[in-house]
């Protein structure tokens, strides 16, 4: 049986003009392309579907499930792996939920006992779910910063490892506070958080005024970063693209 395209994006969520996208780039070719030029997938492609929206799901980048799909032997298999990467993600991400609806609550009950959001005590617990190789991971579109990282990694411990993801993590919440109390991206508090981002970042590998621009699009179009920032915030994630976007043009221009 066959199906043609427009039943396929009807399916399966995914428009004709990205299935278009994916038999061009040779990501998902059609079965076959009837002589009316209309494409028609069976079966096989269709559970090729399913494994690339399982693996964008999971963050994986359009280059690299092509070279996932090649490599695969046992279809079974993969998707078994595919199902157990997926479980896992849903726990991390249960966890994470969990971690954020505790920390509303305190912040909640901080803001009723009248203490300032400044002086919550950050414990352990405020990072569970945020899984330290996921910033890692994010940096793929910067393969030379993604290899420093893991350069520098390599060679930390668990403790030292643990401690990084909380230092950005009480970055994303400094900015939260400063996008709560009202402080415009420019602002001075503001752009002294991202400079010692930049920094950080600069440490590992040179990073360019266009470099760094696209890193803070990144944290609204990327949907892991995304995630992170709206988890700690509504809006954070645009509030760092915008104060990334004005560091940029005030001191790197």
């Amino acid at each position: 049986m066959a199906w043609p395209i427009a039943e396929v994006a009807r399916m399966s969520g995914v428009t004709a003009r990205t299935l278009r996208h994916y038999d061009e780039i040779e990501l998902l070719p059609p079965a076959r392309i009837g002589s009316n030029g209309h494409r028609y997938y069976e079966e096989a492609q269709l559970l090729r579907l399913q494994q690339i929206l399982v693996l964008r799901a999971l963050g994986v980048g359009l280059p690299e499930i092509g070279r996932i799909l090649a490599s695969q032997v046992d279809e079974l298999a993969a998707l078994r792996g595919h199902r157990q990467r997926l479980l896992a993600e849903r726990d991390r991400l249960d966890t994470l939920a969990a971690t954020v609806s505790r920390t509303i609550v305190e912040l909640e009950q901080s803001r009723k006992d009248g203490i300032p959001m400044t002086g919550i005590n950050r414990p352990e617990n405020l990072f569970e779910g945020a899984r330290p190789a996921d910033y890692e991971d994010t940096l793929r579109d910067w393969p030379e910063l993604a290899a420093q990282g893991r350069r520098a990694t390599a060679t930390m411990s668990d403790a030292e490892i643990e401690a990084g993801q909380r230092d950005r993590t009480a970055l994303m919440i400094r900015l939260a506070e400063l996008m709560a109390a009202g402080a415009p991206a420019d602002a001075d508090a503001v752009q002294a958080e991202i400079d010692g981002q930049y920094r950080a970042l600069t440490a590992l590998s040179p990073v360019t005024a266009g470099e760094y621009r696209a890193i803070g699009r990144s944290c609204v179009e990327n949907a892991r970063w995304r995630d992170a920032y709206e988890a700690i915030a509504p809006g954070l994630a645009a509030y760092q693209r915008d104060a990334i976007e004005a560091y940029a043009a005030a001191r790197l221009a």
